[in-house]
């Protein structure tokens, strides 16, 4: 599917451009804050092909898209012109405190969290090569490769002032000034002076100096106030000055305000921070890895995880290292290893491919694509990999594995806990407590993660008839005349994989497209390539004709109903030029699919041949 296409496709499935308040993407999926989430058309947008999944969580709407975000993300701010910008509008729907803070950690690391990665591997790298003898401290490129790795933390401040301005509505430069005051060297000096007992005072007032290179909470604190403060003097300033008058007076006050008292409580609090996450962990860290091991998951997938990364680079900044972050690294390589237990164990080519891929970028790190596609929907693979992943983390616990530089949870992991002093048994634990997740969960799901047999055979099922046993069901016809296949010989992986629902495919026979079912029109998409019906009994049928072929852009297809309009079996729903879609190089397969099938107890598929319109394809079995 082209950026574009589906780019359009999300803003129109989020309620439109007008509905949009700002816009960001981490590893693998489009967050959105919306003014109102009702009017996302959640149930279209997990249908589209080119999404993974949407998760509503954290005063965020989700769009999962996978390891191709951020080209979606470009098209997507291009064509629509929409960044992150109004985080401070106020017509937003309330949230809830806890919704606000995720929001809030998220939007304020989020666009340089892949940095900081970076130069967390690199300075991992370089604690090994001191190790293995490969460099030396004092040698030019060992100082070369250690700015390049250290430059970022120790002025963590500046860019955290640039992100927290931003999302706090101010301007972000402003914030990124006063950052710069705190870590401006003539404050070491003062610092220095300050601890031989030259005490200076600012108007009067006893001046507490600390030392903020590599800080956290202080400075989003001081670009909070500086943001009520411009908020308050903007308006108030002539407009002919306004452009300098309200970062002079924001500078004026937030920074000495900063110094007396801004700074010294926020770094008191960090510190309380930091020793009450000590406690905690002193009290079983074997418990506490476990816990983390087996809850790390599925915090992923509601987004809740940030809440934890102020907490990792908190106690990198007070302590210098972090005991919370090596115990994710299991629940990473747990998902990972249930993921290669299905490659492992199926037969299906659709799905083995997905797993192969899912896998691969699951060990560095990205595992969306494993629990939304592979894991999750089976369900036991995903326990079994957080289980694996509170075996792993408990032996990292237990012989408390530190990490001296920040990176999210992945291989890398493995170099950045080998201390400047050497291996020692913490780095050993950290392979040990791996091996036992991936381990665990990839025997497991290979064993019991399935419900298939080993060796599929590949012919073609008998025609399948319903349960005497189950008198509930709901028939859906076929909405078109054809040959019907398999849902999982369809050559689309996220049609095959029956992620977005049970069902069938048919090949058609002409250019006519008639309703399956009594119900109502729920999504008729742009581009008129693909239906989406609400039965009366409840049940949502998706009707995609041929494959990637929203790229057309409605070309060749002429949409005859419209959303929300009511319809009966054999009503005609589109018509569509055949011959001209072939003669444009698509595949005209149709997939027809429950896209609700985890509310049934199965959809079967009632025919394995020639069907003509209105004659049995499903059944819905309740």
């Amino acid at each position: 599917m082209q950026y574009q296409e589906l780019a359009d496709d999300i803003v129109s499935g989020v309620g439109g451009k007008e509905n949009i308040i700002s816009v960001m993407h981490c590893a693998t999926r489009l967050r959105f804050k919306l003014k109102n989430s009702q009017k996302a058309q959640t149930a279209a947008l997990k249908d589209n092909p080119g999404v993974i999944m949407v998760v509503e969580s954290g005063g965020q709407y989700q769009v999962v898209i996978g390891n191709q975000v951020a080209e979606v993300y470009r098209e997507l701010t291009a064509r629509h012109a929409l960044d992150n910008q109004n985080e401070a509008a106020d017509n937003a729907a309330p949230q809830s405190l806890f919704a606000r803070f995720i929001d809030l950690v998220s939007g304020i690391f989020t666009p340089f969290i892949g940095v900081m990665i970076a130069t967390g591997i690199i300075k991992g790298l370089l604690a090994l090569a001191l190790v293995l003898g490969v460099m030396s401290a004092d040698s030019g490129s060992y100082k070369v490769l250690f700015v390049a790795s250290d430059g970022l933390f120790y002025f963590l401040p500046i860019l955290l002032g640039y992100s927290a301005g931003k999302k706090f509505g101010g301007n972000p430069f402003v914030s990124m000034a006063i950052a710069a005051a705190l870590v401006h060297p003539m404050i070491l000096e003062v610092l220095q002076q300050q601890q031989q007992g030259n005490a200076l005072t600012f108007i009067g007032i006893p001046l507490e100096v600390l030392n903020y290179s590599s800080s956290v909470i202080p400075i989003i604190f001081a670009a909070w106030v500086s943001s009520l403060i411009e908020r308050w003097v903007h308006p108030r300033s002539p407009s002919a000055v306004r452009n300098f008058t309200t970062p002079l007076c924001c500078l004026l006050i937030t920074v000495p305000l900063t110094f007396l008292a801004i700074g010294p409580a926020a770094t008191w609090l960090s510190r309380m921070l930091a020793e009450g996450y000590l406690w905690i962990y002193s009290l079983s860290p074997m418990i506490a890895g476990a816990v983390m091991g087996a809850i790390w998951q599925v915090c992923v997938i509601f987004g809740l995880h940030w809440g934890l990364v102020p907490i990792m680079l908190n106690n990198l900044a007070n302590f210098g290292h972090d005991t919370l972050l090596p115990l994710l690294m299991p629940a990473v390589l747990g998902q990972a290893g249930a993921t290669l237990g299905i490659f492992l164990r199926t037969r299906e080519a659709k799905l083995k491919a997905m797993a192969g891929s899912a896998f691969t970028a699951s060990i560095f790190g990205i595992t969306e694509p494993a629990v939304y596609g592979v894991t999750l929907p089976r369900r036991r693979p995903f326990i079994f990999g957080c289980i694996g992943g509170a075996l792993g983390a408990a032996i990292l616990g237990f012989w408390h594995t530190t990490i001296y530089s920040f990176g999210f949870p992945s291989v890398f992991t493995f170099i950045q806990v080998v201390p400047n002093s050497g291996i020692d048994a913490s780095v050993l634990a950290a392979f040990a407590g791996a091996a036992v997740a991936l381990v665990f969960a990839c025997v497991s799901t290979y064993l019991f993660g399935l419900t298939e047999p080993a060796a599929a055979v590949a012919a073609p099922p008998a025609p399948v008839s319903p349960p005497t046993n189950l008198t509930r069901r709901e028939s859906v016809v076929s909405p078109m005349a054809g040959d019907v296949i398999p849902l999982e010989q369809v050559k689309d992986e996220t049609f095959a994989s029956g992620l977005l629902g049970k069902g069938a495919a048919i090949i058609p026979q002409s250019g006519r497209v008639v309703s399956p079912i009594d119900g109502v029109v729920s999504s008729m998409f742009r581009t008129g390539h693909a239906i989406g019906l609400t039965s009366v009994q409840g049940a949502e049928v998706l009707i995609h004709v041929g494959l990637d072929t929203v790229k057309l852009d409605g070309q060749y297809f002429s949409p005859k109903v419209a959303n929300d309009q009511p319809v009966k079996v054999g009503d005609l729903l589109l018509e569509f030029d055949l011959d001209a879609i072939k003669a444009a190089g698509f595949d005209l397969t149709t997939p027809v699919l429950v896209s609700n099938s985890d509310d049934f107890v199965d959809v079967l598929t009632l025919s394995r041949t020639a069907v003509s319109e209105g004659a049995p394809l499903l059944a819905v079995l309740k």
